[in-house]
């Protein structure tokens, strides 16, 4: 926009120069031309006079003083004439042009560009420049999910046998929940490229997530065949440790997160995953000081604390409108300040009724963690698309205040219109 801008203004100036610059040119000219002829006429008189006075002088009709007198007041009366500014009668004649006449122009040039640009240009947009910036205002996470699964489908669709659009369309299922979709798109991939452990592995996860995230033996003969390829593959040993994670072996867990690290590879999230290793020495810490002695009664006690239990069910007037496939998120956010999450878990509807709690190991990650909270309240939204905000369709309930240490009994009771 500013070089438009100044692509603008040196076409003004340029006009501009066009108009005023004659003007002066001619002005200029006109005073030397004025200077020039009054010179001539006053030479001219001069000369006519002295021819005169030779004349006279000649016809002895003056004498020699006289004639000397004579031409020494000629040539004063010469020289003042020179002097001066010039007389009226050539003022009126070499008057130059008025300076109205480059104004009128000026303002012609700029009135008439104005309205030709607002006529042709953009001046409009200009004026109300479009909320482009962001092509996804206005869209939730589920609707540009969506929408990026439709780029990328029409992308395979135009080059079939691009196996790296494959595997981007294959993890853009997993995200959408389209399991058996994300499964076929890497099968697609192994196909092109062969059977490698980064295709295996995602393949497992997408079957883990589509089994509710239960282990099978089809699923664990998917991640031995991809370790055995590979021992230190991200996207399996990722699976590897979350299932562990659930499953309360949290040393396993730790250990296939922590081959990922040592592997010094660049194309994981660090950070999340030695987070991911704090929360499960957390919860190994809390398992290993459950021991009968009073001491770590206490601890355990002290833990409790700083969690909330939430038993959640669904309202038997919404049951029909709940199907396996539907994903439950629940959070918990301070009652007191910013109404920031806390915590943040999902489960599947499947397992409905279920009991969840909720700690400082489900935190959403920053300084602010559930047990620095006195009372918070949890919300819980049953989603059909995987969205957590709520949709037309979606089921949701909500605790409206529980003292962190305490629990309660959420019910989801409300179809989201």
């Amino acid at each position: 926009m500013t070089t438009f801008w100044i692509f603008i203004a040196l076409v003004v100036v340029i006009g501009l120069i066009m108009i005023w610059v004659p003007h002066f040119r001619q002005t200029k000219l006109l005073q030397a031309e004025e200077s020039g002829v009054r010179r001539q006429t006053n030479l001219e008189l001069y000369a006519e006079r002295l021819a005169i006075l030779e004349k006279e002088l000649h016809n002895e009709h003056l004498d020699q003083v006289e004639f000397d007198a004579l031409k020494k007041e000629l040539e004063i009366n010469l020289l003042q004439d020179m002097q001066q500014k010039g007389d009226d009668s050539l003022d009126v004649e070499m008057k130059p042009k008025s300076a109205l006449w480059p104004v009128f122009m000026t303002f012609c040039l700029l009135a008439i560009s104005g309205y030709l640009y607002q006529q042709l240009g953009a001046y409009d947009e200009l004026a109300n420049p479009p909320q482009a910036s962001n092509p996804h205002q206005g869209m939730d996470a589920g609707q540009i999910m969506s929408q990026q699964v439709q780029m990328m489908e029409a992308k395979v669709q135009a080059q079939p046998d691009d196996s790296q659009a494959w595997f981007s369309l294959g993890h853009a299922y997993i995200s959408a929940n389209q399991y058996d979709k994300a499964i076929s798109a890497f099968d697609k991939v192994m196909e092109l490229v062969g059977t490698q452990a980064e295709l295996l592995g995602p393949k497992a996860t997408a079957l883990y997530y589509k089994a509710n995230q239960q282990m099978s033996p089809a699923i664990q003969a998917i991640i031995d065949q991809s370790l055995a390829l590979d021992p230190q593959d991200p996207s399996t040993l990722l699976l590897v440790g979350m299932d562990a994670f659930f499953t309360a072996n949290y040393k396993k867990a730790i250990d296939a997160w922590q081959m990922i690290l040592d592997s010094d590879r660049d194309d994981v999230d660090r950070t999340a995953l030695m987070n991911a290793i704090q929360s499960a020495n957390m919860r190994l810490g809390e398992d290993s000081s459950a021991m009968p002695n009073d001491a770590n009664h206490k601890s355990v006690i002290a833990n409790n604390e700083k969690t909330v239990a939430i038993e959640i069910s669904i309202s038997p007037d919404l049951a029909d409108k709940v199907a396996d496939t539907d994903t439950v998120f629940i959070f918990a956010r301070s009652t007191q300040g910013p109404k920031v999450p806390l915590a943040a878990t999902k489960i599947s509807a499947s397992s409905l009724p279920m009991t969840i709690t909720l700690d400082d190991s489900t935190s959403m990650g920053g300084d602010v963690t559930l047990s620095s909270a006195q009372e918070v309240e949890v919300i819980a939204v049953l989603s059909k698309n995987g969205s957590v905000k709520p949709q037309s369709g979606d089921l949701k309930g909500m605790v409206k205040a529980v003292k962190v240490g305490g629990n309660a009994a959420l019910i989801l009771d409300t179809l989201v219109q």
